[in-house]
């Protein structure tokens, strides 16, 4: 455990399952306080109860929506009433979609804007005057490895090029607020074996191309552990076996629960 983490005040997005549980394990593990979102409060406060129990931190689950800015102004609201303050903001929520794009439904446009983009920007907006105020503070973005493509993997040309500018933006805002003492972290992960990949047809039939979460895991713990003048901009963590010229998801992948 970090002596310095220790006490600390941490948001993480998406964190009733998957990656986003994974990493706020990660943080409370480090003596980290925490206050989890995600949409739905029931298996949320099954998280908060065992990440608390295991890790003995204090952990809140707030029900929140990161697509609609009255839950995300909620979120911070209710953190800073529990703890006073936010030290460490976790964006992890997301949501996927992929299909050619000429089949793609229109609809997905805005719902992937607005979690995977702007989901992530608002809530950096809301608690970064305080991380000025305060002279510290680490926002980490859970951005994508399909961002490291180029061209973008097929069928996922949307979810990619929105990952792009949230790689774009994490870069310009780090160089924004370093003289703050404010780090800026984007985490590039490959395929993960979690409920969302689970969902896509023959990507988990081969498990040699999926990580689990530990390696994400370590990334977000180096990112929190290193030396107080150290900023990780990017960290890629990739499946050796991730086949990058001809991506995973395949042409004629069918949408999840289609």
């Amino acid at each position: 455990m970090s002596l310095e983490l220790k006490g600390k005040t941490a948001i993480v997005t998406g964190a009733s399952r998957g990656i986003g549980k994974a990493l706020a394990c990660t943080a409370a593990g480090l003596g980290i306080n925490l206050v989890i979102g995600a949409r739905n409060l029931g298996p949320l406060k099954e998280t908060a109860e065992e990440i608390a129990g295991k890790f003995k931190v204090e952990v809140l689950p707030v029900a929140c929506d990161v697509t609609k800015l009255g839950d995300l102004e909620n979120l911070v609201k209710s953190a800073k009433d529990k703890f006073g303050k936010i030290d460490i903001l976790i964006n992890n929520a997301g949501v996927s979609s992929q299909y050619p794009f000429q089949e793609q439904p229109i609809e997905d446009f805005e719902r992937l804007a607005h979690t995977n983009y702007l989901g992530y920007v608002r809530l950096i907006r809301l608690v970064i005057n305080d991380m000025i105020k305060n002279k510290s503070g680490a926002i980490i973005n859970m951005v994508s490895g399909s961002t490291l493509c180029d061209p973008l993997p097929r069928n996922f040309i949307v979810y990619s090029s929105l990952k792009v500018g949230l790689r774009a933006f994490s870069k310009g805002l780090f160089w924004e607020l370093r003289d703050h003492g404010i780090k800026v972290t984007s985490i590039l992960p490959g395929v993960t074996d979690t409920d969302l990949t689970g969902k896509l047809q023959e990507i988990t039939s081969d498990a040699s191309r999926l990580m689990t979460t530990e390696a994400i895991e370590n990334a977000v713990r180096f990112a929190l552990t290193v030396p107080a003048n150290v900023c990780p901009l990017e960290i890629a963590v990739i499946n050796q076996q991730t086949p990058w010229t001809a991506p995973v998801i395949p042409f004629k992948q069918q949408h999840p629960g289609k």
